[in-house]
């Protein structure tokens, strides 16, 4: 029997029992991107699935992997969404995270992050962009992991790329003053973008068709000292996960999507929806663990390395 399916049996185990009064629920502390990647904790959170499970989540915004990895990190946050890229850079640097649950997957048939220039750009490939500058949500996360596989796959020179830090909201008006030659976007932010840039590539199919992009973890350190609210919220996860993936189910998390993020409904229901890993499978991890370890000068290891074991 896997660890995942020990995880899930002792998770319904808990979950057999009486709800937890309010009171008495754990309290957890996540961190989130606010974008539909990241949203399976508002899910979660409207729908009533953390409180069934006897979890006070406490859901606060996160600029990038990358600032959610150091929150976790230094016991501000317990639980956060990060990318791959951030956290496999943590654990070659010794620092221990544990992955609990999936999140969003990169499926190369419905793309929700892709590279885009601006409409009157003379960039029309990945060779055109040797020495320019792109913007990424955050330095050494998956999205600059995806882009330099793609430059370098389709003839171009990485190494002569500038990376700079940008929120995915200022990248649409950068990308429109010139100040970048390109930007990695995100749903819903790819929507707004349309308006002024076009899509360059989906960079993200270069380390392959389906993977997952994105996870929930924690240090291990918390995870071993707080096992059953482990279990308890890798299960919402995975009932989160299938609820969202269900698309009989999506105008209803567009909604509570609209509502937490303050994006204009209208974008929100013309773009490409996310989709959920409801499982954690290692194979899935390993693509940008591998582009990290090039990209970043270290020796790659097998992802069950960065998943929590009870």
């Amino acid at each position: 029997m896997t660890y995942v399916a020990r995880l899930l049996i002792t998770a319904i185990v808990l979950l057999m029992g009486v709800p937890a009064a309010a009171d008495d629920a754990a309290p957890v502390r996540v961190a989130t991107n606010p974008i539909d990647s990241g949203a399976e904790v508002y899910y979660a959170d409207d729908l009533g699935f953390f409180a069934k499970a006897g979890l006070a989540v406490q859901i606060q915004p996160g600029e990038n992997g990358a600032a959610i990895a150091a929150a976790v990190a230094s016991n501000a946050i317990d639980i956060g969404y990060a990318d791959i890229g951030a956290l496999s850079k943590a654990h070659s640097r010794g620092i221990d995270f544990s992955i609990i649950a999936p999140a969003a997957m990169w499926d190369s048939s419905a793309p929700v992050n892709v590279l885009m220039v601006a409409k009157n750009s003379p960039i029309r490939g990945a060779k055109d962009l040797n020495g320019k500058t792109i913007a990424v949500p955050g330095l050494g996360t998956g999205a600059a992991l995806a882009v330099n596989a793609w430059l370098d796959a389709n003839g171009a020179d990485s190494a002569s790329v500038k990376f700079i830090e940008l929120p995915y909201a200022a990248m649409p008006a950068a990308l429109e003053a010139g100040r970048i030659d390109a930007a990695h976007v995100a749903e819903p932010f790819v929507s707004v973008a349309k308006q002024k840039a076009r899509v360059l590539a989906l960079a993200d199919g270069a380390l392959g068709k389906v993977y997952l992009r994105t996870v929930w973890f924690s240090t291990t350190a918390w995870a071993k000292a707080h096992p059953d609210v482990v279990a308890r919220f890798a299960a919402v996860m995975s009932q989160t996960a299938k609820w969202a993936n269900d698309k009989r189910n999506q105008r209803k998390s567009a909604a509570i999507l609209v509502q937490h993020t303050k994006i204009d409904p209208a974008v929100v229901a013309a773009m490409v929806r996310v989709r959920y890993g409801e499982s954690l499978d290692p194979i899935l991890l390993q693509p940008e663990i591998n582009a990290n370890a090039k990209y970043n000068h270290f020796t790659s290891f097998a992802a069950d390395e960065l998943l929590y074991r009870r």
